[in-house]
């Protein structure tokens, strides 16, 4: 079995990935949205290894709840992102945050 200690280290890894990937990277809207979901995959990891270790199926039920959530939020992030570059011809955050023309 593996234990718990390994599964915190894994999830804070992914954690300072994504962390680092939003501080770096500022101009690309797609990967912004990919951080988000690895920081998304981190927590769920600490909800399903803490849930093992404890062992009640409740954090392993609400990783389901937060899974659906983030499939909706990456649909509706990708459907306005392809408007956006319709629209703009770029997904450059610094040339989508004026609001005008």
């Amino acid at each position: 079995m593996i234990p718990l200690a390994y599964y915190i280290v894994f999830a804070t890894v992914l954690f300072c990935i994504a962390v680092t990937g939003m501080f770096l990277n500022r101009k690309n809207v797609i990967v912004l949205l990919m951080c988000i979901e690895l920081m998304l995959l981190a927590v769920n990891t600490n909800f399903v290894a803490f849930s093992r270790f404890i062992g009640d199926p409740a954090g392993q039920v609400f990783v389901f709840f937060i899974l659906t959530v983030a499939a909706a939020e990456s649909a509706i992030g990708l459907a306005i992102l392809v408007l956006l570059f319709r629209n703009r011809g770029t997904v450059n955050v610094a040339e989508i945050d004026s609001l005008k023309d």
